[in-house]
């Protein structure tokens, strides 16, 4: 059963993880062995338990106990649950909880490229999207819409922070994906690619290009769509390294989607 403890100092050293330690802080928590993440709401607790994240302890609001995050809590033997008002929580936090449930997390130890690429015939790669917002909702439509996983450039943010695990629904509990070794991309990670027999497509506005819906592309047995940062889009040097540089037409004179939007009208169109 889990060990309900009412908080009452404000300044307890267990609740650090919640309220005091940054993203970063999180991560390097048990270095060089490893770190912590929060997950927030019990849609994403309960998909990162099934994925088998190991809970330390969770904070949640007593007016959210109820039928749904007590089947979770009862599904993690003796571990620490720190309890309060809603308010308390915000205050102690400095943001509202998603339903009033968060839960700190070992993180899992990163699979290697091959893999995530082992049994993939769709994958995504997010070249330093480093908005921990636009990388959950690019997982969510990455889960929705038949992507088999996700890599990511170190300039990424990292799709265990709070916010971006919130964002998509869970879904980075779902996905395979790891970090690409730093050095390696693009022409090595590349050259990894193609050995699995992956083509690369750099979803880029230029003029040189296919549409989205061109057959060759469509029919590709093993496809890499790449998604560059907010604003800069994908490097040059990544563009001149991919087999097809790709562009989503577009009318009413808008020349650009935000990512994780365009993310969305690429899986949708290249995961059928």
């Amino acid at each position: 059963m889990p060990n309900f403890i009412e908080i009452t100092d404000f300044h307890a050293p267990e609740l650090d993880i919640y309220a005091r330690l940054s993203e970063n802080q999180l991560l390097r928590y048990y270095e060089p062995h490893g770190g912590l993440f929060i997950a927030e709401s019990p849609k994403v607790i309960e998909r990162a338990l099934n994925a088998g994240c190991e809970p330390v302890s969770f904070l949640i609001a007593k007016q959210h106990i109820n039928e749904e995050t007590s089947a979770i809590l009862e599904s993690c033997d003796n571990i620490s649950v720190y309890t309060a008002e809603f308010d308390i929580l915000t205050n102690l936090t400095g943001f509202q909880l998603t339903r009033g449930m968060l839960c700190a997390m070992k993180r899992p130890a990163l699979p290697t490229i091959e893999e995530v690429c082992k049994n993939a015939r769709r994958i995504a790669i997010l070249e330093n999207v480093m908005n921990p917002t636009n990388v959950g909702a690019i997982f969510r439509s990455a889960a929705a819409l038949n992507m088999d996983a996700v890599l990511l450039t170190s300039g990424c943010s990292n799709p265990l922070y709070r916010r971006a695990g919130r964002v998509s629904m869970g879904t980075v509990f779902q996905v395979p994906w790891t970090f690409i070794p730093e050095g390696s991309w693009p022409a090595s990670c590349m050259d990894t690619l193609h050995s699995f027999g992956f083509k690369t497509a750099a979803m880029a506005l230029s003029d040189d290009s296919v549409s989205i819906d061109d057959e060759k592309l469509m029919s590709e047995e093993k496809l890499a769509i790449i998604l560059g940062t907010e604003g800069d889009g994908l490097a040059d040097l990544t563009i001149e390294g991919c087999d097809y540089t790709v562009k989503i037409p577009m009318t009413h004179g808008v020349d650009s989607l935000n990512v994780a939007a365009a993310s969305a009208v690429a899986f949708w169109q290249l995961g059928r």
